[in-house]
């Protein structure tokens, strides 16, 4: 008799203590598998990665992890904890090195992007590969959406702060799961309710205004990212929500002029992929990793 749980991989949920900062993630696969981090974008956690891990875990670790503020990872106070992507990027180099991954693929999106290249830029020798899924490294993917926290970043205001908090709202969240998507049904609904319920603690407001207005430090980094692709050549898998709003398409070619051997696909849905996408995404990693980052 067959055992019907054969195959299937158990995701452990852990959290570690770095820097003082406690860190939730979740962890699967086995133990001396080429390990793939993945990280998340605004506003949700390692949640979003929940169908993808088990899709991958029967032959890698993955590790993915929340950042503070996100998720299920400590939020301390705006006024005591600089939210910067240097100090968040600080911190999943931590929990790397705390869980001892030597080597590591980084799976970036959103936020994860600017996370993943500072990781990357210090510690060039660990990275095996990426997959990019609408995370950003050329200024040509910052267009529309972009307009009102430019000028935030232009005039450092009360006035610009506050009309951000837009981007906070219920229909903003719902709005980044289903603008683009062709079959709302694909979506599960739980993704806003669980994303926004934890917008809406007291405090967390700061903390995404906080990091909307150090993503202009993004920008400036961009050269040394793209220098850093031409001369380490990572593999790199790209697939890319055409229909994103807030990463659009545009973002997604220039990468072709650093790495040639970039794959490149543009997946017909909106900013978060995976939602509706899994069963067209997950069988182009699985190759992807397979023939380009896993070892033999």
């Amino acid at each position: 008799m067959t055992n019907p749980a054969a195959g299937i991989s158990v995701t452990h949920h852990r959290t570690a203590v770095i820097e003082g900062i406690k860190l939730f993630y979740r962890e699967a696969g086995p133990a001396d598998g080429d390990t793939i981090v993945l990280l998340h974008g605004f506003p949700t956690s390692s949640h979003m990665f929940r169908n993808l891990i088990p899709a991958l875990a029967d032959r890698y670790r993955v590790i993915a992890p929340d950042y503070p503020g996100y998720g299920q990872s400590d939020m301390p106070s705006h006024a005591d904890f600089p939210y910067t992507f240097d100090r968040i990027a600080s911190l999943v180099d931590g929990l790397l090195e705390h869980l001892g991954a030597k080597t590591y693929a980084m799976y970036v999106m959103d936020y994860g992007a600017p996370v993943g290249w500072r990781i990357a830029l210090k510690h060039p020798e660990r990275v095996t590969g990426f997959i990019v899924q609408n995370g950003n490294a050329y200024d040509e993917g910052l267009k529309e959406f972009w307009d009102p926290i430019k000028q935030y970043w232009k005039d450092e205001s009360d006035a610009s702060r506050q009309a951000l908090q837009k981007l906070l709202t219920l229909d903003t969240t719902i709005f980044q799961y289903t603008d683009g998507v062709s079959d709302r049904t694909r979506v599960a609904p739980d993704n806003w309710i669980h994303d926004q319920a934890l917008l809406d603690r007291p405090g967390n407001n700061d903390v995404q205004l906080d990091l909307l207005f150090d993503y202009r430090t993004n920008l400036p980094l961009y050269p040394t990212v793209q220098a850093y692709f031409r001369e380490h050549r990572p593999p790199m898998l790209i697939v890319w929500g055409k229909n994103d709003f807030i990463f659009p398409e545009d973002g997604a070619h220039p990468y072709k002029r650093d790495l040639p051997d970039v794959e490149l696909h543009l997946i017909d849905t909106g900013h978060f992929a995976l939602e509706d996408k899994a069963d067209e995404m997950i069988p182009l990693i699985r190759d992807f990793l397979a023939r380009r980052v896993a070892s033999r």
